[in-house]
């Protein structure tokens, strides 16, 4: 069973109006607002100095962040709540003001502005979109996305539960940032990371990996996961936020490919939004179809039996699927 929709008109206006709440964040980020309350800044006229903002502005705008939850305010005087301050202070570990940004950029909302002709035509047509190599989008992607994606990828490298002394050879497709092969090289002395993606991408990867202390064991590939060759010996495939992408033909061609590359007993890690099979919950993962639409011409949130199924025709022997508590993501395990 499925909540009801309350009668009347207040839902309506909420979701109208629900790109005002993330216009607004997205400013308070940019002008660093948590970051200047976090050192002290706490009135309207102090915050506003420190973000270099009108003290009108300043006000409205904090106001609306207190309204929306993300900071207190007594009297005339502002804080941080246990919200923003894990995760809008740029002073914190688990900042992700870098992951908002990225998904406010305009290549990302330049979709849902033509959402309608999108749903006509059964996906997107964006210029310079998400599946652009020289998209410069996927640069801010890679620095925005890491913090957020930072305790997954030590989910999924404890997941793997090879001895920590075993020799590995790992493919990290569609590297981004590195860090799932990264997270996996720290688990593993002895593990090769092999980070797949188009070269001005890499270059956050490798700096990555030397920030982390395993440079000497991440190699590059250079170019897309469809045309560039892979190798052979792998004994995993990090697969991650990949094939949503894509439509499921194309999906299943490139897991034929990656199983070439696998040794027996060789496995793919692969991350993704799942909805259940009724596809409207849980919500997020439901509603990343949504995003794919806008985004892509042919991408999808697709469900683990679509999942299962697309590894079954690729050749594959079997699929388990484990959700991430607390989180929108799921790891699926594919052997071959």
């Amino acid at each position: 069973m499925h909540q009801t929709t309350p009668v009347g008109p207040e839902r309506i206006f909420q979701t109208l109006n629900a790109h005002q709440q993330s216009a607004a964040l997205n400013s308070a980020i940019e002008l660093e607002i948590f970051t200047k309350i976090a050192e002290g800044n706490k009135t309207p006229a102090e915050i506003a100095a420190a973000c270099s903002a009108s003290e009108r502005g300043t006000r409205i705008l904090c106001d609306s962040m207190t309204v929306l939850g993300f900071i207190e305010k007594d009297g005339d005087s502002y804080s941080l709540n246990d919200l923003s301050a894990q995760f809008l202070d740029k002073s914190s570990p688990a900042y992700l003001g870098g992951t908002a940004l990225f998904l406010m950029s305009d290549k990302l909302m330049e979709g849902f502005r033509d959402l309608t002709n999108a749903v006509r035509n059964g996906g997107a047509e964006v210029k310079e979109g998400s599946l652009d190599p020289e998209s410069p989008m996927w640069v801010k992607f890679a620095r925005g996305m890491m913090g957020m994606m930072f305790p997954i990828s030590k989910i999924i490298a404890d997941t793997l539960g090879f001895e920590s002394d075993k020799k590995l050879k790992v493919l990290d497709i569609a590297a981004g940032h590195g860090i799932f092969g990264i997270s996996v090289a720290q688990k593993y002395q002895n593990a090769e990371i092999y980070a797949l993606d188009w070269a001005n991408v890499l270059e956050v990867a490798s700096e990555n990996a030397g920030k982390f202390g395993v440079a000497d064991r991440h190699h590059l590939i250079e170019g897309s996961a469809f045309d560039v060759e892979f190798g052979t010996g792998y004994d995993v495939v990090l697969l991650t936020n990949f094939l949503h992408h894509f439509d499921k033909p194309t999906c299943e061609q490139l897991l034929k490919k990656i199983l070439t590359s696998l040794n027996d007993g060789g496995r793919v890690i692969t991350l993704e939004f799942i909805p259940n099979d009724d596809r409207v919950s849980p919500p997020m993962e439901a509603m990343f179809s949504m995003t794919m639409l806008a985004g892509t011409p042919g991408g999808d949130a697709y469900t683990f039996r679509e999942i299962r199924e697309m590894f079954d025709n690729s050749g594959y022997s079997g699929s388990e699927h484990i959700p991430i508590e607390g989180m929108p993501q799921h790891i699926v395990i594919s052997q071959k």
